[in-house]
């Protein structure tokens, strides 16, 4: 990793903490954990025989992750992806980035590595959240015990680093919009549209060809009987192809632009 890729991405770095993409995914990681600490505070009578469950910590990511895998996290990928591609436009400052002695290829990977890292912060604020909203209850609600089974590990870091894979696709394919156009709204409403079409699409045979399913077919693998039908492939690998591919493509769509802002 050279000085001037380093230099670049503390730069893009410093953009991110003042535009709204760095609330986004503060709010977006604690949100569902305090929606589930209220309620479980509120209707605190089944707390007891709750956290007394053999498979509490099952329950609990299963709980965090319904909204999270079908509504937020596509939803919050496609915003922070959207705004941190649009700083420049909007401050109308790419011509003045152009300048700088840095090399396309060095932009462009810097401010991609500083999306993927922000997802990376998001995860993680968001597993701190989980935790958070089994803890609290505890400390607040007299009478409940710590939960008694084991935190597994393994299974929860297994299962981040499969959202995480799912929701790379969705990254390539807003930015690559993002640095296509000007308005804010084009990479945001074709990403919104993308992800009402993957829902809808849940019960098709072929459905994992959208990659905006991805999260949503990870979090109902374990389901049966339900609308979604299973893919019959392994959606992380099509995830990261997706990745791939649609990155190499908007690498080569941004290198020869002829109007780069």
């Amino acid at each position: 990793m050279t000085i001037p890729f380093l230099n670049s991405f503390q730069s893009e770095w410093l953009k991110k903490k003042r535009s709204l993409a760095a609330w986004i995914v503060l709010i977006g990681g604690f949100f569902t954990p305090a929606i589930i600490i209220l309620v479980r505070i509120v209707y605190s009578s089944k707390l007891a025989v709750m956290y007394a469950s053999p498979n509490f910590w099952f329950k609990q990511w299963e709980n965090a992750w319904e909204s999270m895998a079908i509504f937020f996290l596509p939803l919050g990928v496609i915003l922070a992806t959207s705004l941190i591609a649009q700083i420049e436009y909007k401050n109308n400052c790419w011509k003045q980035l152009h300048t700088t002695p840095l090399s396309l290829t060095t932009i462009f990977f810097s401010k991609l590595s500083v999306i993927v890292v922000m997802m990376f912060q998001f995860f993680l604020l968001f597993n701190i959240g989980i935790y958070l909203s089994a803890l609290v209850p505890y400390l607040v609600i007299g009478g409940v015990s710590y939960p008694l089974a084991a935190i597994p590990f393994g299974y929860f870091l297994r299962e981040n680093g499969l959202y995480f894979i799912d929701c790379l696709p969705i990254i390539a394919i807003q930015y690559m919009v993002s640095l296509r156009s000007k308005n804010f709204l084009v990479p945001v409403g074709l990403g919104i549209i993308c992800w009402i079409a993957a829902i809808a699409i849940l019960s098709w045979k072929f459905g994992y060809l959208m990659p905006y399913t991805y999260t949503i077919f990870n979090y109902l693998k374990a389901q049966t009987g339900g609308r979604a039908i299973k893919p019959e492939v392994n959606i992380h690998i099509m995830a990261i192809g997706y990745f791939v591919a649609v990155t190499i493509m908007s690498y080569i769509l941004y290198i020869t632009k002829k109007e780069k802002g």
